[in-house]
């Protein structure tokens, strides 16, 4: 690892796993920087005079000559360099001039687009900078009168679309035919729907609704198209998945592909810092090198962030911004980046008003080649270049991940199983695990079979001799006594069978006492431990980092014995008989079902993979609801009331619950408060 680069590498894994991992890009080159066109690593000022002296640049775009151009905002003009970054001419548009361009783009033929944001139009000029088109904000019914049409960034098709990132707006992009005709609004980003906004939906008015603040989708930050004519959009909006990679038709391309997609509900991208927890990404610009990977600037901590085609994080790195001067590789203000035909990425700051040319590591370079490799589907030619990686770094996850699925591909599935499992690639360890249960099942086909046959016939045997006559005299197994506790405990399975009968006997009759209940309890709270540590990785990957038991058992007991608390103090205001042992002891016998059905589908769950996930969810379910209902009859048997009213004081008992919670966090808090001051006055004291 390069330890004196102005900036440090990381890689996160799908769990939030910080890894540090060797620099994945160094610094190359200064463009801009003093007036010199471009000052080399190790070589001397090239002094190609002060026709690249920025002013707060905006956008940097590189076409396929690796030539460069700048919108040079401050300056009203476009900069031309060469793939070196020397000056080749400026663009000012004199017929017409520019007003504070913000985005550039050259197609194939070699024309420029120029975003003009200050007269609010996009430009097309010819190769020589002569003016063809304006396009002006277009005349249609389908756009909004109150539309600010601001053009700040554009791409361009092969069709000759185009496709107009506006400031601000929520809509999506404006999209252009070649005349400047609308074709539509492409691309916007969604509206995150939130538990309280379906709350409003079901009990808001009209009137209430207009009067509410408007929902808005995150407007487009920036844009970039690839070879293959894949569009890809960045927002700043954290809660709306940042990145989109979108087709001819506007689907997004990322969703669900990265190798951790399973465990996230809502993909997010954009990497922070321990520094920067707690800061929301705000993503200012994107660039598609020509392997697919898509590269990322934040505009507030400056990390860069990369990710291959599918999604999958590669690298993230930044340094400290208040030392970012003019040394080369430190950025103070990214407000763009792009690539070129070499891999390296050019970085323009808009306040030291330079370009920081990137250029890849050797490490960088071999993780590029084999995922490259890896994405193409030619795992087994991977396999050498990730095992290279992986002696230079065995905590590298795209490492682990490209091996496993070579290992898959050559039917080695043991190892791939193993692999994936290390990595926490929860869907690659299914699928190995389920090629290697059907293996399994295979080779043990015949001795199952003959088990199965065997035990059809000693179960016939036994059921014909279990209805045979029996002696009256003879040995007999009931020289025990009774234990009270053991037939306490039975009780549970009268419970399964008359719930409201079986509650009411332990109100009225006594059919279970503190000790059985306890045991029921510890039984339930180990089970609960259990099944939260012990499930298969496939259905709780949270086993991959590791479980920590004592704070989900504090919680599990807390909230349990609040439960106790709460329904006794609702039911007797409410007129409920139960009393306080009765619902004590009742509800430990409600968390049965956590014994009877979370323990054994938790072994099961080591028996089934992501095709059976119906099969764990329905158990699971069929485990809450059971729970669910014995509380219900509970409170119906124990406290003698009707079902709707069960249901009422349940509710109540649970809106106490909360209440409680919320005091007991007050109160730790105040406490906390409390014993900050009085050391603080401790410390004032002994200071004086």
């Amino acid at each position: 690892m390069a330890s004196n680069l102005p900036y440090d590498t990381y890689y996160k894994d799908g769990y939030g796993q910080l890894v540090r991992t060797q620099s994945a890009y160094i610094p190359g080159a200064i463009i801009g920087h003093s007036g010199n066109s471009s000052v080399q690593e190790g070589e001397e000022d090239s002094g190609a005079g002060a026709g690249v002296q920025f002013n707060q640049p905006k956008d940097i775009f590189v076409d396929g000559q690796d030539h460069i151009y700048v919108a040079d905002t401050g300056n009203n003009r476009i900069v031309h360099l060469d793939e070196k970054g020397r000056f080749l001419r400026e663009l000012t548009v004199s017929e017409s001039p520019l007003n504070r361009p913000s985005g550039v783009f050259v197609d194939k033929n070699g024309d420029i687009y120029i975003a003009d944001t200050g007269n609010k139009r996009v430009v097309r000029l010819n190769a020589d900078g002569r003016l063809l088109k304006e396009f002006g904000k277009p005349e249609t019914v389908y756009m909004p009168e109150s539309f600010k049409y601001d053009p700040v960034n554009l791409v361009v098709d092969k069709r000759g679309f185009l496709y107009i990132v506006t400031l601000g707006a929520y809509q999506g992009l404006v999209q252009l035919d070649p005349e400047g005709g609308f074709v539509g609004f492409f691309g916007p980003y969604n509206v995150k729907f939130t538990l309280f906004d379906e709350f409003k939906r079901f009990f808001y008015t009209r009137e209430m609704y207009q009067r509410e603040l408007k929902k808005l989708p995150g407007s487009i930050a920036n844009i970039a198209i690839d070879d293959d004519g894949f569009i890809y959009t960045v927002t700043k909006e954290i809660d709306t998945g940042q990145i989109k990679k979108l087709n001819i038709a506007g689907l997004d391309q990322l969703a669900g592909k990265s190798d951790f997609a399973s465990l996230q509900k809502s993909r997010t991208y954009g990497e922070t810092f321990q520094l920067w927890r707690g800061t929301s990404p705000q993503l200012n610009d994107i660039a598609v090198d020509a392997a697919g990977n898509i590269t990322v600037v934040d505009a507030v901590t400056n990390v860069i962030s990369q990710y291959d085609t599918n999604g999958n994080l590669l690298f993230f790195w930044g340094g400290d911004i208040i030392t970012a001067t003019s040394k080369t590789g430190a950025v103070k203000t990214a407000s763009a980046i792009s690539s070129n035909s070499k891999g390296e990425l050019l970085v323009l700051d808009s306040t030291n008003n330079l370009i920081q040319v990137l250029r890849l590591s050797e490490f960088g370079e071999l993780v590029h080649r084999a995922n490259a490799l890896t994405q193409e589907g030619r795992y087994e030619e991977s396999e050498p270049l990730w095992n290279e990686v992986y002696r230079q770094n065995t905590q590298y996850t795209p490492a682990l991940i490209g091996l496993a699925k070579a290992a898959y591909k050559k039917e080695d599935y043991r190892r791939s199983e193993q692999l994936f499992r290390e990595a926490g690639v929860v869907d690659g360890y299914s699928e190995s695990f389920w090629q290697n249960r059907l293996l399994w099942f295979q080779k043990h086909f015949g001795v199952l079979m003959n088990t199965a046959l065997w035990l059809g016939v000693l179960y016939l045997v036994w059921s014909k001799v279990k209805h045979k006559p029996r002696p009256k005299k003879g040995w007999s197994f009931r020289f025990l006594p009774k234990i009270s506790v053991i037939e306490q405990l039975k009780h549970v399975f009268v419970l399964m069978k008359h719930p409201i009968d079986g509650f009411y006997a332990i109100r009225y009759e006594g059919k279970a006492s503190f000790a059985g209940s306890l045991i029921l309890l510890v039984l339930s709270v180990a089970a609960f431990g259990y099944i939260q540590a012990g499930t298969n990785f496939t259905f709780n990957p949270e086993v991959h980092v590791g479980v920590d038991l004592l704070p989900l058992t504090v919680q599990f007991i807390g909230i349990w014995l609040g439960w106790v608390v709460s329904n006794y103090l609702v039911s007797s205001l409410l007129r409920g008989e139960g009393r306080f042992r009765d619902v004590f002891i009742s509800s430990s016998y409600a968390l049965f079902p956590i014994i009877l059905i979370g323990v054994p589908f938790t072994v099961l769950s080591h028996a089934l993979t992501l095709n059976e996930l119906a099969i764990y969810n329905f158990l699971e379910l069929v485990m809450v609801i059971w729970i669910a209902l014995l509380t219900v009859w509970m409170v119906q048997g124990i406290h003698n009331y009707t079902f709707i009213e069960a249901l009422l004081v349940i509710l109540l008992s649970l809106f106490a619950l909360a209440m409680m919670i919320v005091l007991i966090f007050i109160f730790i808090s105040l406490s906390i408060e409390l014993v900050n001051f009085i050391y603080s006055l401790y410390q004032e004291v002994i200071i004086r």
